[in-house]
Parts: structure tokens; sequence; C-alpha cells
């Protein structure tokens, strides 16, 4: 599968942990910016990268980025090669000048040997051709961090809105404040975070969460929405998880 401006690859995260050999407990921030002028596929590659622990920003043409890079500094930055107002090559020599330690990832549907060789004379690290695996994406990224000498953070953290649920210490954090999670609370969040926006019935959380394939005749699914909606969305005027009578629960903005 591959990424491409109508769907998004969903990916491992011990793959790729195992494929570069990059491990790490440092709680540094890696900032990315994004050059991209396809809001779909812009949006997907942010999603991947912050459910990766980055931090991202995206801009849709040239201008903004140039302005954007003029006003702060980030750890690497991804451009389309075809941009609207100012395209990636003068966006990569003005990151280059700017920012000379920053590497630069080149994206693009053009790949010629001559289109690869004017990238690299602008100054990008790396190049790749649409469509592509975000696992190799993501690969090249870290080899190029692991290069510059920054610190990883490890994917610990899985982002919706304003709510962060750590993988690691088993909390969510809203709006300031924090709520540690038990096991099952923090599985069955979990679930709903890798799997939002969809409505989900009682007999498939039952299986995903309780790893039991068949209904319980119990109101246990219910019983632990409810424990967590305290923690998430009490006190909060934008609920993340609904109920859809008759269907199931979905976890979302609506």
């Amino acid at each position: 599968m591959r990424v491409s401006s109508s769907q998004f690859i969903p990916h491992n995260t011990k793959l790729i942990d195992s494929i570069v050999h990059l491990y790490s407990n440092s709680e540094v921030t890696v900032d990315i910016l994004i050059a991209e002028d396809e809001p779909k596929l812009a949006s997907f590659i942010k999603q991947g990268l912050e459910e990766e622990g980055f931090d991202v920003q995206v801009c849709f043409d040239g201008d903004m980025a140039a302005r954007v890079l003029r006003g702060k500094s980030f750890d690497l930055a991804i451009f389309d090669l075809i941009l609207p107002l100012k395209n990636g090559l003068e966006l990569c020599k003005l990151a280059k000048e700017k920012h000379p330690n920053m590497p630069v990832i080149m994206l693009t549907a053009l790949g010629t040997m001559d289109d690869k060789l004017a990238g690299f004379d602008a100054g990008a690290d790396d190049y790749m051709v649409k469509p592509f695996e975000f696992l190799e994406l993501l690969a090249r990224i870290r080899a190029l961090l692991k290069r510059s000498n920054l610190p990883l953070k490890q994917a610990n953290v899985l982002k919706y809105s304003d709510l962060e649920l750590d993988l690691n210490m088993k909390r969510i954090t809203r709006g300031g404040e924090t709520h540690e999670l038990t096991a099952k609370e923090f599985a069955l969040l979990e679930f709903l975070m890798r799997n939002k926006e969809k409505v989900h019935d009682r007999l498939t959380i039952v299986d995903q969460v309780w790893d039991l394939g068949f209904d319980t005749g119990t109101n246990i699914v219910d019983v632990y929405i409810t424990l967590l909606r305290k923690k998430v969305d009490k006190n909060h005027d934008e609920k993340l998880i609904h109920t859809r009578v008759g269907l199931g629960y979905y976890f979302g903005i609506q």
C-alpha cells in the first residue's frame, strides 16, 4: 500500500523501530514542517507523524512555508516540489540558508534523474517519489534525524483534538487535566482512538477489548464507556465519546 492523496497507510510502530533500530526514552519534542498543497495528503502525513510522537506544522503554499521558516526553527522539513507561489526548490534553498543543519525531504510526482538532481542541488537531503510507502517515509525521517544527532521521541502518545493518551503511563491529558486510567479503561480508549470516527457495536468492542468473541449478556461496555466519559468528556463542551442509539459507540468530533 502507498501514500497518495486518497488514502492513508496504517503502520506498525514495532516494525519501523525494528527497521531503523532507533529507540529512545527522550521527551524532547521534534518539530517537522510540511509544505504540501494537497490538503488530504498533507493531513494524512501530519496525522501519521503525530501518532509517532512528532509535532507537525503544515503549510499549503510556498509563501506561507517561507514565512514560517523565517520565524521558527524546525528539526526537519518535508517539501512538495510543485507548490503554489513558491516551489519546493526555492523553499529548500531558503531553508538551508536559514537553517543549514535542518534535513529536508523532497516529495514529488516527478521522478526523473534530472528532477532528483535538481532537488539535491537545491540542498535536499532525501527525495521521495509519489506514491510512496508511509513506512519508508517514517524510516527516512528517523534516519535523517539520527544523522543530525537529534534525540528521537518514542511513539508513545495518541492524539485527537485536545486529548492525549500516553501509551506508556496509561493516562490521559485534556484541557490541562490529567487522569490515570485503569487497565480496561486504557484498552477501551486506545481501541476507540485508533479506530476513531467510526461506529462500533458492543460485540465488536467486547471482542477487541475483552478478547471475547461473544456477547457477555452484561452491560460491561456501557459501564466502562460511562467511566471513560467522566475522565474524557466531563467539564468539556466538545464531547468525544458518543452513543449511537441502536448501533453502538462513536469516538470523534460531531
